[in-house]
Order: C-alpha cells, then sequence, then structure tokens
C-alpha cells in the first residue's frame, strides 16, 4: 500500500525553497494565506498521521508533500511531550512551549532533512519561511491536544499516545537523545 500524498498542492500554490506555502485555518499571525476550504494541510497531516507513520521510504511528488512531511514529523515531536502531560491544559502549554521554542530550518545545520528541502534563497524567504512553520507548529499543536486528550478522563488517548516510538521515514525533528 503506497503513503497519502497531500492533494492540497495547486498551479498558483507559493513556494518557499521547495517547499509549498499552503493556507491555513489559523488564528496564529504568520506569512500563511488564510484557508477558506474545509481541510488545509494541517487537517490532512492529522488525519493521514497513523497511516504513513508507518512508511520508513515517501516518495515526494509534488511541494505540498515536503510539507506534510515536516507537519507529520511534528507531530511525532508533539506526541512525545503530550505522552508526559496529566491533563490538557499541561498539553496546552507544552504545545505552545514546543510551538515557539528555536528550531532549524533547511538550510540550517540540526535540520534532519537538507537533502530534500531546499535553502530559503534569500533573508526575506528565509524569514517567511521560518514564520510559516512556526505557524504550523503553533496551529497543530493546539488541533493534536484537541483529538489526543479525552474529554472525559483529561488524560491523554492511548490510541495516539501508541505512535510515540514509530518513526516517519526514520527522522526526527529533534536532536539525537531528546
Amino acid at each position: 500500500m503506497p503513503a497519502y500524498h497531500s492533494s492540497l498542492m495547486d498551479s498558483d500554490t507559493k513556494l518557499v525553497g521547495n517547499m509549498a506555502l499552503l493556507p491555513l485555518k489559523t488564528q496564529f499571525k504568520g506569512p500563511a494565506p488564510k484557508e477558506t476550504k474545509d481541510t488545509d494541510i494541517i487537517e490532512e497531516a492529522i488525519y493521514y498521521f497513523k497511516a504513513n507513520v508507518f512508511f520508513k521510504n515517501y516518495e515526494i511528488k509534488n511541494e505540498a508533500d515536503r510539507t506534510l512531511i515536516y507537519v507529520t514529523l511534528y507531530i511525532s515531536e508533539c506526541l512525545k511531550k503530550l505522552q508526559k502531560c496529566s491533563s490538557k491544559g499541561q498539553g496546552d502549554k507544552e504545545m505552545y512551549t514546543l510551538g515557539i521554542t528555536n528550531f532549524p530550518i533547511p538550510g540550517e545545520p540540526g535540520f534532519p532533512l537538507n537533502a530534500m528541502y531546499a535553502k530559503p534563497a534569500s533573508k526575506q524567504e528565509e524569514e517567511i519561511m521560518r514564520g510559516y512553520l512556526q505557524q504550523i507548529r503553533q496551529e497543530t499543536g493546539v488541533r493534536l491536544c484537541e483529538r489526543v486528550f479525552d474529554p472525559q478522563t483529561d488524560k491523554p488517548s492511548k490510541w495516539w499516545v501508541c505512535f510515540v516510538k514509530k518513526q516517519f521515514m526514520n527522522k526526527s525533528l529533534s536532536a539525537p537523545g531528546q
């Protein structure tokens, strides 16, 4: 069975590096265009996460797939933090902290997928990419907390936490040992 790919790439989608700058439904400020449809890249990544996380290889079919890969890897990072949380309130705080923490972008040392992602061409493009990825990180954290925590028990769902040890493409956004 092949991995799931993004269906959100349009001919007029802007690129930053070789990554699609896709519209987002978000309350966080950033360079992402506003999404008007029901599904954005974050919803798509969360929806496909449980299936895609099992793949060690992933064929990139378009620039939106690079965005999907980043969000999928970030979801893995979020789950590592959320498994240790005892309530949704604590999870929200952890996701906020993780979302705004300094992180490497393509082209910088420490970014795990430099072979697949192009470095931003200019300082302006670098700022747009960093802002976009931060916007994605913040919104992903909020949406994931809504899904991971059981409203009755206020504990993380075992059906999400069971994916903590899985590594999509044998990669991680965090440095080894973190």
